[in-house]
């Protein structure tokens, strides 16, 4: 929907689009009800058209934060967006309920009946990424036949009270399960967290856009410059990021190992202090009637207890890819985590330059983060990818418009002051890329010897 919004806009472009769900949103249509964005709404959907209010939270665990959109809202504005803007604009044409067959080829899995359609420019496959959540498939470990399992998505919906909570999982889901049973009264003494891998975790504070937020991201990008330029290695360029806040972690005696992109705010994080009964045993192979058996031992359960499995791979690490490659485009994120902002940058690339070679080398596709090392390469990868954006003043302007980019506080408007900002911001990210060359190599030299 990014892509063709931004296509639409910028080019006199006919677009199909193929769906195999009931309604545009893709997998927040599949979502659990729950489920809010772990980023402000400023920076999703789609670039000509705000989502939501631009409000601050004056309540809840959010609180004194810009808005985080619901699943029931995200799907409503995808929906607006289909039928208000690009189906009104001629030039779209949608159809949900179907599967792709290649080739210029589809069909209806209601109706079955069958289409084909003429190519003129590209394919453009957006299933790439293999966003997954916990409806859209089975648990990846055997459940024994009269064990309490749920999906999130069902969670709502249990009725029965359960003598005992286990959440299996602890990424971003993991996380959202558990506070909803914490919001819901669930006493932490009634809940079991099963946490293969601890996380490093994102301040949402941090990631705030426009004005009232400004100096306080700002501040936070300065601490995080100089926590790479004195570290001494990978270990203590972590904690230096801990301690000027640029992350968090659940507990202070476990050293995380996992970095999906996750976002709290330091209340949720306290509410999740409160759970004791944190296992890391490793990843759950089976759940039995009285026994959980993980890779590194087990524990005791009881008909009782609800499970909810909340391990379903949202941020799959998929390797990277060309995203132009003749007549075919692959969205991919060419910002770490940030998939509808990548997928519009990808529009405005393909409408703007003519050669693939121009257009690759502005969309370098980069992987999810998954390890804790892996932050680092993040951070690697996006320093260089906003190198070589600076190079194209067109779309270095374009960025300074697009409203999904997640901006760092406000560039002055003033041109001249404006030009020595980017200086800066440029001397900085080459300064980061040295440094974290060098720490990844210290690294990789003290594992070898």
């Amino acid at each position: 929907m990014a892509f063709v919004d931004t296509l639409v806009t910028e080019t006199d472009a006919t677009v199909v689009v193929v769906d195999r769900y009931h309604q545009p949103g893709g997998h927040w249509t599949v979502a659990y009800p729950y489920v809010r964005l772990h980023q402000p709404s400023a920076y999703y959907g789609v670039n000509s058209r705000p989502l939501g209010g631009d409000s601050i939270d004056r309540g809840g665990w959010n609180e004194g934060l810009h808005e985080l959109a619901s699943a029931a809202e995200v799907c409503a504005y995808f929906d607006q967006v289909m039928r208000q803007q690009l189906l009104p604009s001629g030039r779209v044409e949608y159809f949900p309920m179907s599967e792709y067959d290649g080739d210029g080829r589809f069909h209806s899995t209601v109706s079955g009946d069958e289409f084909e359609v003429k190519i003129r420019r590209r394919v453009v496959d957006s299933t790439y990424m293999r966003v997954t959540v916990p409806s859209m498939r089975p648990p990846k470990y055997a459940v024994e036949a009269g064990v309490r399992c749920v999906t999130p998505n069902e969670l709502p919906a249990v009725r029965d009270r359960a003598g005992h909570y286990t959440v299996v999982g602890a990424g971003k889901t993991g996380i959202d399960a558990c506070l909803w049973l914490l919001r819901q009264g669930v006493d932490p003494r009634q809940l079991t967290w099963i946490m293969p891998r601890d996380s490093w975790l994102l301040d949402r504070q941090n990631v705030q856009p426009g004005p009232l937020f400004a100096n306080a991201v700002i501040a936070n990008h300065a601490a995080r410059h100089e926590a790479i330029n004195t570290a001494e290695s990978v270990d203590d360029l972590f904690d230096r990021l801990e301690t000027c806040g640029a992350l968090l972690r659940i507990s202070d005696s476990v050293r995380p190992t996992m970095y999906r992109c996750a976002t709290v705010t330091r209340t949720e994080l306290a509410q999740l202090r409160r759970i004791d009964n944190i296992i890391r045993l490793g990843r759950v192979q089976r759940i039995g009637a009285d026994t959980i058996e993980l890779d590194h031992g087990t524990i005791p359960t009881n008909t009782e207890t609800l499970h909810i499995d909340c391990t379903a791979d949202g941020l799959e690490q998929r390797p990277a890819i060309p995203v132009f490659d003749g007549s075919l485009i692959t969205l991919q994120s060419v910002r770490v985590c940030q998939q509808v902002f990548s997928a519009a940058l990808i529009a405005h690339v393909e409408a703007t330059y003519a050669d693939d070679t121009v257009k690759n080398g502005l969309c370098h596709a980069v992987t999810h983060p998954n390890t804790d090392r892996d932050l680092l390469r993040s951070l690697l990868e996006t320093n260089a990818q906003l190198a070589r954006w600076a190079t194209e003043p067109g779309l270095l302007e374009w960025l300074s418009k697009a409203r999904l980019n997640a901006k760092i506080g406000l560039p002055p408007s003033d041109p001249d002051a404006r030009a020595d900002f980017d200086r800066q911001m440029l001397d900085a990210l080459h300064i980061e890329n040295v440094r974290l060359e060098q720490l990844l190599l210290d690294e990789q030299a003290t594992v070898r010897r």
